[in-house]
């Protein structure tokens, strides 16, 4: 076709066909980039790529790093929290408290810093503490109530108030432990107590009581020693006779020493390192305390194994040095406080009350009491030597003839409570049945061993002295064992130690040979200790020493309670 063509015409002229450059087929021509000589065409957006897949361009799929920095932003985000719990725990409210915590520091404010009412604030942070023990504010607060004790024995002491700084400095001592300003006001309370010129005299005194022998308590050579040094710290007088106190501790220790006397030993060991616990030669009496205490320990462990061995075989008791007697009571003779060698005794009078029983039973009562008499030694207070002696109406409450027929009758091997029983008038039947009803509601109060006279034991014997053969009486008696075993795990539970500690020595005593009994006194022993060890973190050192003293009466040589005494020495 001819005619007349526009020259502005992109289409002017012949175009050969072109499939255009097809390497760049599916990328966006940018504005810039070259044309490749096709007509220029306006697609939409949604239709450059993947035009004939309608399914497929529909689906918009996101930047391929997107799904990895979410995951790692939660984890970051977890982590935070995890290791942050503590902090966002504290943001939680707590009622209880923080208003425990609240009224503290308002009676720390006021000046309301000691007191017995619960409302101080020394009351009031050690509440707080024992509602969380670890928390820092409750542990300061019982520091700034300690330094503001500081600053009230400060201005007492300027103002003359000598009593009041001295009660302000103790309940600071108790929560402080100790420190610069406590020595300083120490040394301070002690230079206004101390009269002018009084020094003197109370040297005069030690080095009397020195030449007496009269080295501890509280008229002392160390007691009158330490006033003039609390006063006067430099003086050369005092600490030359705190030093001749501590030679002749130290012998006095050298001769327990020498006599294998570990106990005594080791305590006086104890008050010289609390006395003097920069002692030259303390670390030469502890090594040779601790050569003896090897040496005892061995002779010690093979006793108690000897002892145990014979009571198995049935060695009971008798002459020679090979019996389970014999064996016991050397190992008490190493340690007289040792609890097993202790039980090994008791398991002794229990296995002779066993034969005396075998004795009545087969009508010899002339060796079942001679069986009794050694075991009364040994265990008095027995429930089962009671219930035996009862057996031979040993005591009787009857006449003088009484006796001697249940003693007759139990020779001929036959019973005697027919005999005991139709003696009795309706009195005594009465009396018996009162008795016994007493000392049922006694055990049940835990009345085991005391009051004398109204306690469940006495009652329970009481009443088979008039009636040996009472069967009442008898399972009553008993039974005790295992109501006192009852009560003491109750008592160890609810924290009542104090009743824990009767019941325990009513059990030794009702039952010297039970198992059990190290168990229960470990037991009662741990209980101490750790309400010494809440007393002290507390700053209650007075009751902590208390319930110390408790631990090691049980247990002398418990590895917590030397721990525990080193920690509150050092707190000292």
């Amino acid at each position: 076709m001819s005619g007349t063509r526009n020259p502005h015409d992109p289409y002017n002229g012949r175009t050969e066909p072109k499939l255009g450059d097809l390497d760049h087929l599916d990328k966006p021509h940018a504005p810039t980039e070259p044309t490749d000589g096709l007509p220029r065409m306006n697609v939409e957006p949604d239709f450059r790529r993947n035009a004939g897949a309608p399914n497929r361009h529909k689906r918009k799929r996101g930047p391929s790093w997107l799904m990895p920095a979410i995951i790692v932003v939660l984890l970051v985000v977890i982590g935070g929290l995890w290791f942050n719990q503590g902090r966002l725990r504290g943001l939680v409210p707590r009622t209880d408290f923080d208003d425990v915590l609240h009224r503290a520091q308002i009676a720390l404010q006021q000046g309301h810093l000691d007191g017995t009412d619960g409302t101080s604030a020394r009351e009031l942070f050690e509440a707080a503490r024992a509602l969380e023990p670890d928390n820092d504010a409750a542990r300061q607060g019982l520091n700034d109530v300690g330094r503001a004790e500081i600053s009230r024995a400060d201005a007492a002491l300027q103002a003359g108030h000598v009593d009041e700084a001295q009660q302000a400095l103790t309940v600071a001592r108790e929560l402080l432990g100790g420190g610069s300003d406590v020595d300083r006001l120490t040394q301070a309370l002690a230079k206004a107590q101390a009269p002018s010129g009084q020094s003197a005299t109370l040297i005069a005194q030690a080095q009397l009581a020195m030449s007496e022998g009269k080295l501890e308590g509280p008229d002392g050579a160390a007691a009158l020693y330490q006033r003039v040094l609390a006063a006067e710290p430099d003086n050369a007088v005092a600490r030359h006779g705190m030093d001749q106190v501590g030679d002749a501790m130290g012998a006095q220790i050298q001769k327990a020493l020498a006599a294998n006397d570990a106990a005594t030993a080791s305590a006086g060991i104890d008050r010289l390192s609390a006395l003097l616990p920069n002692y030259a030669q303390l670390p030469t009496l502890r090594a040779s305390l601790s050569t003896l205490q090897a040496q005892q320990g061995a002779a010690l462990t093979d006793a108690l194994n000897q002892g145990n061995d014979a009571l198995r075989a049935g060695h009971i008791a008798g002459d020679g040095p090979d019996t389970a007697l014999a064996h016991f009571k050397a190992a008490l003779a190493i340690d007289p406080n040792n609890a097993q060698a202790k039980a090994g005794l008791g398991q002794v009078a229990e296995a002779l009350v066993v034969q005396a029983n075998a004795a009545i039973d087969g009508g010899d009562s002339d060796h079942a009491r001679q069986l009794l008499d050694q075991a009364q030694t040994l265990a008095p207070g027995s429930a089962d030597l009671v219930a035996a002696r009862a057996r031979l109406g040993q005591p009787a409450a009857t006449p003088a003839k009484s006796d001697g027929v249940a003693t007759v009758n139990a020779d001929n091997g036959d019973d005697s409570t027919a005999p005991q029983q139709a003696m009795l008038s309706p009195q005594q039947q009465l009396q018996v049945a009162n008795m016994v009803q007493r000392a049922q509601a006694a055990a049940q109060r835990g009345d085991i061993m005391s009051p004398p006279g109204d306690c469940a034991y006495d009652l329970y014997r009481g009443a088979l002295a008039i009636d040996g053969n009472n069967p009442m009486a008898l399972s009553g008696l008993q039974a005790l064992p295992g109501m006192v075993r009852q009560q003491f795990s109750q008592a160890l539970t609810s924290g009542n130690l104090n009743k824990a500690d009767h019941l325990y020595d009513a059990l030794g005593n009702l039952s010297p040979g039970d198992a059990g009994l190290l168990a229960e006194r470990q037991r009662l022993v741990d209980a101490w200790l750790d309400q010494a060890e809440q007393q002290l973190d507390s700053g209650d050192r007075n009751n902590a020493a208390q319930s110390l003293e408790h631990g090691r009466a049980l247990s002398p040589n418990d590895i917590r309670v030397q721990q525990l005494s080193m920690r509150m020495q050092g707190g000292r």
